[in-house]
């Protein structure tokens, strides 16, 4: 346990954000497995707009640092090859 004022703070600030990277981490992850359902229902439509959330929800996550861009960007391709590869 930190012991000084400004590392208590830190800490806190700390396990602030460890629950917001969870909440992003969670909402991307879920909208990958929304993308998923939709490819395997065969609905055109509903895999677009689950795809379109899916990129966002993957770029806002990479942006805020809760998962790396790396990881981010090959998700993204993937889900992409997917879509297409059902159309």
């Amino acid at each position: 346990m930190a012991h000084h004022k400004s590392a208590i703070k830190r800490w806190h600030q700390s396990l602030r954000e460890r629950e917001r990277n969870r909440a992003r981490r969670t909402l991307a992850r879920s909208s990958v497995r929304h993308v998923r359902e939709a490819v395997g229902s065969g609905d055109d439509a509903q895999v677009k707009e689950a795809l379109s959330s899916a990129f966002s929800a993957l770029d806002r996550a990479a942006k805020m640092g809760a998962i790396h861009t790396g990881k981010a960007d090959r998700a993204k391709r993937r889900l992409a090859a997917l879509a297409s590869k059902s159309a």
